[in-house]
């Protein structure tokens, strides 16, 4: 490429001079988006922004200053650049889209366990031509990348190898790595959002991951505790779980809302009396406030404290007994049904359910109510339907709701007729309406609040009322305190826990653990979710079986359930229960 500033370039046409700068400012143009393009959310494409990469200046101010003490970059250094940045490439595009589809980051050590899974999967149900067309499409695609950036840094490499354009990308360059390494070093400074983040520092993230995964990392997260207990206090029975969303222990200490339950409680109450059961109740503290609810069913389930999205990312990458495990090798069959769920959800086999009802399997056919769409009380409904029409074999339910999920509106109508609510037609029109006319007051959430609690509690009771002879072993707790615009200032993170059953024993023993009869809970908290997790499995327990350890004693020799690398001191993460956590 000839000097595009010297005076050969001014004796050959205008015309050529001009396009060759505007071959360069193509390919910098290309370089800059093949690392810095955005998703076009919630589809797959990508669409380009006003952000630098600040990798692709550097790697330009690289090539300008190697330029100029060695001369031009050679041919074969550039093609391997090019599939260098091919492969950031098809990082960034992994990075911007998985949250857009999936719903959360990508984890490269987790989800690479299931690529076999989903190929074998694609090879079974999807035609042969499609999957070999699929397979030369996406080879087609990477070949267009890297001919396309191997052209780019052609362009760039002819560039430098000339003084005036040399001059000008080592200027333009640099002032843009100054610019960034002033932005990340000064909080100061609002330029950091003019860049995007870089790829490199996401493969370096997932490379360390993956070292904690493996137990050559700095993280590590507390032993499992031994899921060691024979059920027998609930053989035979329907044991569900429902994590409460965002049922908190503001309902509770804030008087304007405990006045606002009164009824809806009083009603529950009743419920229970009415069909011979019972109810005691206690504090636990969550490891999480205002949501990231999934790090509170995992703190339950696995008996970990699970207080960060990197330990959660961690959890999931180990081999772990969890609760759900210990009630399938009981004969139990395990069900999760999740109505907020319309991705694919892997962890569902960490955990180890049998069948996953997510939105879709869910089924459900009536009118949308607000973004979650689906009412509790249809989700409740096919659970019931599913214990009701069973093999015989007794079934361990996980239940989150969604309806109490800030905004908090709509609140759907309840329906009396629970037959009805599996129907294309569960509400009235009136009904309907009403309900989508609910509005949440922006400067004042409680009110809204206290009704998509009182909503759920009527659909407990209803439920409860429904099946009076169903041997159930039903425990209710929340996943967090609400948001602070409801919870307030200084808030504790501390949540309702509620075990409902008709057999004595399995109360009693919860009594013992702490709890108190009735529906009220009281102060002090007993523990975190993993110390429940141990009051449950203790409570169940027959007494015959080896006793069940608290949450952080080391499993006994040759019980390997806590997988590599795992183990680390009791307490040394997690949020301060009572410093307040903005909403997530």
């Amino acid at each position: 490429m000839p000097d595009l500033g010297s005076s050969e370039a001014g004796s050959q046409p205008r015309r050529s001079a001009w396009w060759r700068w505007l071959g360069l400012v193509v390919a910098l143009f290309l370089l800059n988006a093949a690392l810095s393009f955005h998703n076009h959310w919630p589809t797959p494409w990508v669409e380009v922004r006003r952000e630098l990469s600040a990798e692709i200046a550097l790697l330009i101010l690289a090539l300008a200053l190697g330029a100029r003490v060695w001369g031009p970059p050679s041919r074969r250094l550039m093609a391997g650049l090019a599939l260098a940045l091919t492969l950031l490439a098809v990082g960034r595009y992994a990075e911007v889209t998985a949250p857009a589809l999936y719903g959360r980051p990508i984890n490269l050590f987790w989800d690479a366990q299931h690529l076999p899974r989903v190929a074998a999967m694609l090879i079974e149900a999807a035609p042969l031509a499609l999957v070999l067309g699929g397979l030369l499409g996406l080879a087609l695609l990477l070949a267009i990348i890297y001919g396309l950036l191997r052209w780019a840094l052609g362009q760039v490499g002819a560039a430098v190898g000339q003084p005036a354009p040399r001059r000008v990308l080592t200027v333009l360059s640099g002032a843009a790595v100054a610019a960034y390494l002033a932005a990340v070093s000064s909080p100061r400074l609002d330029w950091e959002h003019g860049f995007s983040v870089p790829v490199t520092k996401t493969y370096a993230q997932q490379a360390a991951f993956v070292l904690d995964a493996l137990g050559a990392g700095p993280r590590a997260l507390p032993p499992s505790p031994p899921m060691q207990s024979d059920l027998a206090r609930v053989q035979g029975a329907h044991v569900v779980i429902l994590f409460a969303e965002s049922y908190g222990a503001v309902s509770y200490d804030q008087p304007r809302l405990a006045k606002a339950l009164a009824v809806s409680r009083a009603d529950l109450a009743a419920a229970l009396a009415e069909t011979g059961r019972g109810a005691v109740s206690a504090f636990v503290r969550s490891p999480t406030f205002g949501g990231s609810s999934w790090l509170a069913h995992a703190s339950l389930l696995s008996g970990v404290e699970v207080a960060e999205g990197a330990d959660y990312d961690l959890l999931l990458a180990q081999r772990r007994e969890t609760l759900v495990q210990r009630f399938a090798q009981a004969g139990y069959r395990t069900l999760a049904v999740m109505p907020g769920l319309r991705q694919a959800w892997p962890e569902g086999a960490f955990y180890g359910f049998d069948t996953i009802l997510g939105a879709p399997a869910l089924d459900y056919r009536g009118p949308a109510l607000g973004w979650w769409r689906i009412p509790d009380q249809f989700a409740l409904a096919r659970l019931d339907a599913d214990l009701t029409s069973a093999d015989g074999r007794p079934c361990l339910a996980f239940f989150p709701t969604i309806n109490s999920h800030i905004p908090f509106r709509p609140t759907p109508p309840y329906q009396a007729d629970w037959g009805r609510m599996l129907t294309s037609d569960p509400f009235d029109t009136a009904e309907t309406a009403a309900a989508l006319a609910q509005r949440p007051d922006l400067t004042d959430f409680g009110p809204a609040y206290a009704d998509s609690l009182a909503y759920m509690f009527k659909v407990l009771a209803g439920w409860l009322r429904l099946r009076p002879d169903l041997d159930l072993v039903l425990l209710v707790l929340g996943d967090h305190q609400p948001a602070a615009v409801v919870s307030g200032e200084g808030a504790p993170w501390e949540v309702p826990v509620h075990l409902i059953t008709a057999r004595t024993a399995v109360r009693d023993a919860m009594v013992a653990e702490g709890f108190t009869p009735g529906l009220t809970p009281q102060r002090p908290a007993v523990g975190g979710l993993p110390e429940l997790t141990g009051m449950l499995l203790r409570a169940f327990d027959s007494g015959r079986s080896v006793p069940v350890a608290s949450p952080g004693v080391t499993v006994e020799p040759g019980v390997d359930i806590s997988g590599p690398g795992v183990m680390g001191e009791i307490g040394e993460k997690g949020p301060d229960p009572g410093r307040v956590q903005p909403a997530r």
